[in-house]
């Protein structure tokens, strides 16, 4: 979260590498949590196999397959997996992040992209920067700064009651239900509510809940559930209804988004 890095931990890899870019491998269970932590190193975040998301105190970011987060270095950040996820991280030295994102990015893996983060997830700690080794990491990193960056976060309230308010917004869509949109949200008026989540997220807060159903969408339809059961259960009138909206977020329908992905 972007907040101190003194009030977390922070997650050092073992053995710290002088490598410019180390590679880690990992398997993580059905709803898995890493708490709040930070690296000294930018480290890429993919899951070749199952769905992410990651959490800063402004921002979430839903990270399926055939797609990755970019994260800067000292950036407070927690992770929560749905399904059994294989993770593959690439951390970075900052002389060797030149050309990347300063802030955390949603970044579309290419054919290339992947199969480079997969072989690199191979190579021994120790690998040879001045040989093969060393020029298979260069490449990767050519490739990650090529790369499309995806539009696929959340802004997140900053006052406790909005930040309620959004959890359970999300908690609800979690638990295949549509956030109620006749609810009284906290005794506020609709003006209030309007202005004070505009200035906190930069956003409105129906833009807010459209958003918050897209990133939902795309965590399900990954984990392979049918378009029209995502329909229903974040509560479109009709796969037709929601298929618009989606094409609208993202530019392409769910079924070729999933092509894609």
């Amino acid at each position: 979260m972007d907040t101190p890095t003194t009030r977390f931990p922070e997650h050092a890899l073992y053995g710290e590498s002088h490598r410019a870019v180390v590679p880690l491998s990992s398997t993580y269970p059905k709803g898995h949590r890493i708490a709040p932590h930070w690296h000294a190193r930018a480290q890429l975040v993919f899951a070749s196999r199952g769905t992410l998301t990651v959490r800063t105190a402004r921002r979430a970011w839903i990270v399926p397959p055939r797609r990755a987060l970019w994260v800067p270095a000292h950036t407070v950040h927690e992770v929560h997996t749905f399904g059994e996820v294989e993770m593959r991280s690439l951390y970075v030295k900052t002389a060797s992040a030149v050309g990347m994102p300063v802030s955390c990015a949603v970044l579309e893996v290419t054919p290339l992209l992947r199969e480079l983060v997969l072989r690199a997830s191979e190579l021994p700690p120790e690998y040879d920067e001045s040989g093969d080794d060393g020029l298979l990491m260069q490449l990767l990193m050519a490739e990650m700064r090529r790369v499309p960056r995806c539009a696929l976060e959340l802004p997140l309230a900053v006052s406790a009651d909005l930040r309620a308010l959004c959890d359970r917004i999300l908690a609800e869509l979690a638990d295949n239900h549509a956030d109620r949109d006749n609810e009284a949200h906290g005794g506020m008026s609709s003006r209030t509510l309007y202005r004070r989540f505009l200035r906190e997220t930069g956003i409105s807060f129906a833009r807010w809940k459209q958003q918050a159903r897209v990133l939902e969408a795309i965590r399900r339809l990954a984990e392979g559930t049918p378009v029209t059961v995502v329909a229903m259960d974040l509560g479109y009138d009709s796969a037709s209804a929601f298929s618009t909206m989606f094409r609208r977020s993202l530019g392409v329908s769910p079924r070729a988004f999933l092509v894609r992905s």
